[in-house]
């Protein structure tokens, strides 16, 4: 197997070929997925290995006193021969990695062979393909927690280590020194346990992301800008917790927590930075230094860690193993990100090159993750389902209308969207007949009548869909009923026209695809409207025809929702990209002529800001960035096309362009306040196929694509991974 060695005295890495490790009793032999990299300690060695020997000697202080005491003891030319010997050793790198355990030693029955878990220590959590680790040094990993999170393990125990040694409560302000790896994770777990949080570290980009996930401030030590934060946020007292996270022979750290800490504040060490304590600060505030020792209690005990030996519950709650359980069951239920504080993946063979980056600093990140061919050569790879189309032999021909006839249309649900971008379009078409409207509340009803026209009024859904006379039916309510309205309409022979989105779940979706094939009816439309949005289709059609893969870029500045709005309910009306992505994904895919064949998500924090990479059969991509964080002045959707030497730009449906060689070759523009997104054209285009019989504007095996790959956005971001969507057969 391969493994990642450094010789300490030459400053040489290397993935040097090693025999594997046996399974010994007591513990399991686990095969990695990913292992982390951990850019302080990891970065601090490979850094002190590259220095001279009186460089190396100036770093580690501690280890020279050992010399000396050794050349007293056993004199110069053993001592020297120990030393050498040691030095021209292939040391270990890595502490923290998730794998599949691959055989099960005696004596262990908390695990079976193909169980994903985390595992811990400098000594058995290598970056290796394979690791022997005793039973206190791995967890299970929880359903649905992503390996590449789950190797982020040990860090988290590192951190949630050093947070319990503070002892924070509901209220508290915390600073945080540091915001590399381990204070990003401090600053989330702070915040999760009710904390305020302020962070400070030189670099800003440290500092927006540490605000990103969860901290009230952020700034650098140096300015002003952390001592006033923290002096609003105290009221002038100082805060009640500084964690150090932050390394370095600067004594800058320990200072600014004197200053900024509040009368018996306490001061927890969780890196490894200079402590030249300020003797006059830190007594006359009385303040509580602590330190924190690495995962938890149990670590450096032998028995523990070797032997397996556990601490009573009662009297240590809180061991290196459940704190690694604990951390992964956090990340499991959300309550800390790690996918933001992934900055590179790197493929395992390619590791001596990463570090070489990471040192010389021309790779810049937070963490670094090693992803392991076995692994990815045996996972399989995450897959949705896109069903497919299909309808009885004998299917019921879609009716047409006799001339002069009107198209009577019923509504169920009248909103907001419904009230003022639909039905202002309908209630003047000509051939168009409101017949009846359906709300859960008679004022809503009675409201929809009396200013659009409707012929009826009423509360009862199973009246309207056995009234024959009905042609199509409109379902504009809540997303959580779409699927099963939509369903139920199909069933009684009615044309359907239902907002985004279709489905929720896939389940959801299956179901609206047996009510196609149980009734033979397959006319349905889903608002995706942009397709129809004329400033689009005349881009498209000036755009042209391309040979070539395409990539195309769509920015959705979708903003912040308002306090209380529903689409926020995500537990029963689904996330808010569930409930809008598709348009993005339909217009992409109109745009590309094509389904998608896989979707890739990555978000920030909390899942605020998305983004997501389709691909295309013919090689062509997609991203769409669904953001909530952008200025509100800003367009709320943009987009780029670009292929074959040519480009097509649309400004939020107010101007397009088609760029062609070194020329615009073609600009439209409307007044803002006449955007057009497409909702006419689509009502029209739906009114018209209802009544000649014609095709439904878009293709259902369109419909169901757009859907599923829109679904498959949350299955991606749980699994971190991209997600293959196969069309059944």
């Amino acid at each position: 197997m391969k493994q990642v060695v450094q010789n300490y005295r030459s400053g040489e890495l290397a993935l040097l070929d090693v025999p594997v490790p046996e399974c010994k009793p007591g513990g399991v032999l686990v095969r990695s997925a990913y292992s982390l990299i951990s850019t302080g300690t990891e970065l601090m060695k490979v850094s002190e290995a590259g220095m001279s020997m009186l460089g190396k000697a100036r770093s580690r202080p501690d280890q020279v006193a050992k010399v000396v005491q050794s050349v007293a003891t056993n004199g110069l030319p053993a001592t020297y021969r120990k030393v050498m010997g040691k030095l021209d050793s292939y040391t270990p790198l890595g502490y923290s990695l998730c794998g599949v355990v691959e055989q099960v030693g005696t004596g262990i029955d908390d695990v079976t062979v193909g169980d994903l878990v985390a595992c811990a220590g400098n000594e058995h959590a290598l970056h290796a393909e394979l690791n022997w680790v005793p039973r206190n040094l791995y967890a299970r990993v929880p359903d649905g927690l992503a390996p590449r999170h789950a190797a982020f393990g040990t860090v988290g125990s590192i951190a949630l280590q050093g947070v319990r040694r503070g002892e924070p409560q509901l209220g508290d302000v915390a600073l945080v020194i540091g915001l590399g790896l381990i204070g990003q994770l401090v600053v989330q777990l702070l915040a999760a346990s009710g904390a305020r949080v302020v962070g400070a570290d030189p670099d800003p980009v440290r500092c927006e992301l540490a605000e990103r996930l969860g901290a009230a401030a952020c700034g650098d030590p140096a300015s002003a800008a952390v001592e006033t934060a923290v002096a609003e946020l105290t009221g002038g007292h100082g805060v009640d917790q500084v964690y150090l996270a932050a390394g370095g022979g600067s004594n800058q750290p320990v200072e600014l927590a004197a200053r900024l800490s509040r009368d018996r504040g306490r001061v927890v060490d969780i890196g490894k930075c200079r402590l030249d304590l300020p003797w006059n600060a830190y007594y006359e505030k009385e303040l509580d230094v602590r330190f924190s020792r690495s995962y938890g209690p149990g670590r450096y005990d032998p028995e523990y860690e070797l032997q397996g030996r556990d601490y009573p519950i009662g009297y240590v709650r809180w061991t290196e193993r459940r704190n690694l359980a604990c951390f992964l069951d956090l990340v499991a239920r959300g309550r800390a990100d790690v996918e933001p504080l992934v900055s590179h993946v790197a493929d395992f063979d390619d590791a001596v090159e990463t570090y070489r980056r990471l040192d010389e600093g021309e790779l810049k990140a937070v963490a670094v993750l090693f992803r392991y061919p076995e692994h990815a050569a045996e996972a399989p790879v995450p897959s949705v389902s896109v069903p497919a189309v299909r309808r009885p032999g004998g299917r019921v021909p879609a009716p047409g209308r006799a001339a002069g006839t009107p198209v009577r249309l019923a509504f169920v649900g009248a909103g907001n969207y419904a009230t003022s971008m639909l039905l202002p379009h309908l209630a003047q078409r000509e051939g168009v007949e409101l017949s009846t409207v359906v709300t859960t509340t008679a004022l809503s009803a009675a409201n929809a009548q009396r200013k659009f026209g409707f012929a009826a009024a009423t509360t009862d859904l199973d009246a309207v869909l056995g009234d024959k006379s009905v042609d199509a039916v409109f379902v504009v309510t809540r997303h959580s009923s779409h699927a099963e309205l939509t369903r139920r309409a199909l069933l009684a022979g009615k044309a359907v026209f239902v907002e985004k989105p279709l489905a929720l779940t896939g389940d959801e979706l299956a179901g609206v695809l047996a009510a196609v094939e149980e009734s033979g009816n397959d006319r349905l439309q889903v608002g995706f409207n942009r397709r129809f949005a004329p400033l689009l289709q005349e881009a498209r059609r000036r755009f042209g025809a391309r040979s070539g893969p395409a990539s195309l870029r769509y920015l959705v500045n979708a903003g912040r929702l308002a306090h209380g709005s529903w689409y926020l309910q995500q537990g029963t009306e689904g996330s808010r990209f569930a409930g809008e992505g598709g348009h993005f994904v339909d217009t992409a895919s109109w745009l590309l002529d094509a389904d998608p064949v896989s979707v890739y998500a990555v978000a920030t924090s909390g899942h605020e800001d998305l983004q997501v990479v389709l691909r295309y059969p013919d090689g062509s991509t997609a991203t769409v960035s669904y953001v909530t964080t952008g200025a509100p002045g800003y367009p709320k959707e943009t987009l780029d096309l670009v292929a074959d030497g040519k480009v097509l730009r649309l400004d939020d449906f107010v101007r397009a362009a088609v760029y062609d060689g070194r020329r615009r070759r073609w600009v439209g523009s409307r007044l803002p306040k006449a955007r057009d997104k497409g909702q006419s054209a689509q009502l029209a285009a739906f009114v018209r196929a209802v009544r000649t019989g014609g095709p439904m504007p878009v293709p259902l095996q369109s419909l169901v694509a757009t859907t599923a790959a829109t679904l498959a956005v949350q299955t991606g971001l749980a699994g971190g991974a991209p997600v293959t969507l196969a069309r059944a057969r």
